[in-house]
């Protein structure tokens, strides 16, 4: 099948719109470009790139895949929390015993990030 110029826009238009919400997450958990770098799996100077608009997250990619990930926790969080920030950070950087570690930690790993994704969609569960 053809890629036509509405369909390449769409994709563009996706990648930009998850690049952003990455970016966003990270800077409302207050997740610096190197965490965030290891959690995509992409370079520190690739999320800077990603912060200057030179670089789209790409459908497709182990990085795309994992930012779509690391959304979906922060969604999770938000929705655990009531949008309360301060909370949330909270909630990453402290030690858990659930997770033996602080949830920021585990999900520097992808086995760690599903397992943390899990934990709070069970948390969500009970809200």
């Amino acid at each position: 099948m053809p890629v036509t110029q509405s369909n390449a826009a769409a994709k563009a238009a996706e990648n930009a719109v998850l690049t952003k919400a990455t970016l966003r997450a990270a800077e409302l958990l207050d997740i610096t470009s190197r965490m965030l770098a290891s959690i995509i799996g992409v370079s520190e100077a690739t999320v800077s790139r990603m912060r200057r608009q030179e670089f789209l997250l790409e459908r497709g990619t182990k990085p795309f895949e994992l930012a779509v990930l690391f959304v979906r926790l922060f969604r999770s969080l938000d929705a655990i929390v009531g949008g309360d920030e301060t909370i949330a950070r909270a909630w990453l950087k402290n030690a858990n015993t659930a997770f033996d570690g602080s949830p920021l930690e585990k999900i520097l790993t992808i086995t760690g990030l599903v397992d943390v994704i899990a934990y709070l969609d069970s948390r969500r569960a009970l809200v």
